[in-house]
């Protein structure tokens, strides 16, 4: 048995063993300590990320147009985000999903019927953007929005089966992107320039929707579809028109213009779309690469 100079029994390995494991018991408390402190601090950057955020959006929600108080959809933007998400979930994914080992459905009444429904709705949203501006008083150039209760000011809220090869990159951005802003656009600025590209955009849809109720009707009545080669180009010259109209924002001084953030995005938009439809117009009447039969006849198939 081994002595130490005291007269103590041990062994030097034992004590040298008993030291590095206090060493790294202390280590790993003092980097459990460090993540302790990590972690804390990271939630601490968190919340106060969030309680910025919730202050600035309570802030710029303030600036909302009052006379939308109470209207279904309006008060957040989340619902409507739900809502297009949902949209795109379906059209992309969960929809072709349902329908790839069945027949499809035949829904050329239903279709008959919307198509037709969408022309007086945008009928009548042409009529109302008219009224409220755009034929009773608007310049066409820097037109600001009117937020009081003036009859002409309120008319702008009331402006408010198997086809897989359909559903385009084009189709699904346009009626997702646009919904979500239009959120927005209702919500602040509902009125003034930033309203032309709807009205053409309404003037537009009573021509598509005209032809796909007629092409909807059967194979009898396509032959009154001579003129579909011309709604890509009116498409066309509505994005000119509104990229030329809005661009004038960078050449007006001193437009006092409430958000112009909006005319940035509809300029970009309008420029974007422009390019997305001039794609379209390429592959489609130049190189002649339209999927379906009667398509490639000049025919949408509905």
């Amino acid at each position: 048995m081994d002595y130490d100079h005291e007269g103590r029994t041990g062994s030097p390995n034992l004590q040298l063993v008993s030291l590095e494991e206090m060493q790294k018991g202390l280590q790993r408390k003092g980097a459990s300590y460090q993540g302790s402190i990590i972690k804390s601090q990271v939630k601490m950057a968190f919340s106060n990320l969030t309680s910025k955020a919730v202050l600035l959006y309570d802030e710029w929600i303030k600036d909302a147009d009052p006379r939308l108080e109470g209207w279904p959809l309006m008060s957040s933007p989340f619902p409507t985000t739900f809502i297009i998400g949902t949209y795109v979930y379906f059209v992309t994914s969960l929809g072709p999903k349902l329908m790839e080992n069945k027949k499809p459905f035949e829904l050329r009444q239903i279709m008959t019927f919307y198509n037709f429904s969408v022309v007086a709705l945008s009928l009548y949203m042409t009529y109302e953007f008219l009224m409220s501006g755009w034929a009773t008083g608007y310049s066409f150039r820097c037109d600001i929005v009117d937020y009081s209760r003036s009859p002409t000011a309120l008319r702008i809220f009331f402006v408010l089966r198997k086809k897989n090869n359909q559903v385009t990159f084009l189709h699904v951005f346009h009626h997702s992107i646009m919904p979500w802003t239009w959120w927005f656009g209702v919500k602040f600025a509902a009125g003034g320039l930033g309203t032309f590209h709807a009205l053409l955009n309404c003037i537009v849809h009573v021509v598509m929707y005209t032809y796909y109720g007629i092409c909807s009707l059967g194979p009898a009545y396509h032959k009154y579809l001579w003129w579909k080669k011309y709604m890509t180009t009116i498409q066309l010259v509505q994005f000119i028109m509104i990229t030329v109209h809005i661009g004038q924002i960078y050449i007006m001084d001193d437009c006092p213009y409430q958000y112009p953030i909006f005319m940035f995005i509809i300029w970009l938009y309008g420029s974007m779309f422009l390019v997305l439809f001039l794609h379209f117009w390429y592959n489609a009447y130049t190189k002649g690469q339209r999927l379906p039969k009667m398509a490639r006849n000049g025919i949408k198939d509905q």
